[in-house]
């Protein structure tokens, strides 16, 4: 697991325009905005075009989940011998309310966090991992397709992220790491929720209980490049507020995955308890870091987030 700097976390996601703005709002959370307002969705979905997709770097190691040591990616034959009787992730289909993040460094970058829509009064946010730091032409890819000349769902530009300046790589700190960011409307003027559905933010119920976890791991680890989930029962990370799951491949890129509680085969989704981040940016270093997992633990922290992120 990387480390993403320590001190005062910054905002999540900077919108791509000039004259981008950053400010600690009344709760304790950092927000970031594009002022100056030219990144449409429809911008989006020309900039993010699926040459440009599949042409993008790999994400450096930032990002929280750790690579994989050479060889051992989800799609190498090493992977499966040494795993054993692990439980470990499948690959599927994913669903609406699940997407990959992309964004703008030096040069355009593949995607390296997992989010997820959460509902809310104007149907427009999402939920993702507080070290989850996308750079400019920020952009949400519901249930992502590598390779489609479209996707299924949409390019969405990201508009104002929502993290706790509390948050820290480890320590008390680290029990922060979620973060919430608005999109904005696709050409048809719709809310991403009313096209995708969402899940249901809700306290943890403990320490102990059944979600379902889904993520899109980096391409350089997994190279299916397609969504995992695993059902899971997960337990307390000793020594932090934390949830822990042991389930193998989710490795980079999965960071910021939803951890969904009674999740509906029918709907496709669920009530979103945690998601994959925390210490370390979510999981132990070493080429095994791929096999456990973290959440922070939803309390009162996380809804504070929430109502300044629906606060319009």
């Amino acid at each position: 697991m990387s480390a993403v700097g320590a001190g005062l976390a910054l905002c999540l996601l900077v919108a791509p325009a000039s004259g981008a703005t950053t400010a600690a709002d009344e709760t304790g959370g950092s927000v970031s905005g594009s002022g100056a307002g030219g990144w449409t969705s429809e911008a989006a979905a020309r900039y993010w075009t699926a040459g440009r997709m599949a042409a993008a770097v790999p994400a450096g190691t930032g990002s929280g989940k750790g690579a994989a040591a050479p060889g051992e990616g989800a799609g190498a034959p090493g992977a499966r011998a040494t795993a054993g009787a692990a439980r470990s992730a499948r690959h599927f289909d994913g669903v609406p309310s699940v997407g990959v993040l992309f964004s703008v460094d030096k040069d355009a970058r593949a995607h390296h966090c997992t989010a997820s829509v959460v509902r809310s009064p104007h149907r427009d946010l999402i939920l993702t991992a507080g070290h989850c730091k996308p750079g400019s032409r920020a952009a949400f890819v519901p249930q992502y397709r590598s390779g489609a000349t479209t996707q299924p769902y949409g390019v969405w530009a990201v508009e104002r992220g929502f993290t706790d300046p509390r948050r820290t790589d480890d320590g008390p700190g680290s029990d922060l790491d979620f973060a919430f960011a608005t999109v904005a409307p696709d050409g048809e003027g719709r809310a991403l929720e009313s096209v995708t559905g969402g899940n249901i933010l809700l306290r943890t119920p403990g320490y102990t209980t059944d979600v379902t976890v889904i993520g899109y791991p980096a391409v350089r680890d997994d190279p299916a490049d397609q969504a995992v989930r695993c059902d899971v029962r997960t337990g307390r990370l000793t020594g932090q507020r934390q949830l822990r799951m042991e389930c193998g491949g989710f490795y980079g890129g999965t960071s910021g995955g939803p951890w969904l509680s009674r999740f509906d085969e029918r709907t496709r989704t669920g009530y979103v308890v945690g998601n994959i981040g925390g210490l370390n940016g979510g999981g132990p270093s070493g080429p095994d870091g791929h096999r456990t997992s973290y959440s922070p633990y939803y309390g009162s922290e996380v809804f504070r987030l929430y109502a300044r992120a629906v606060a319009r």
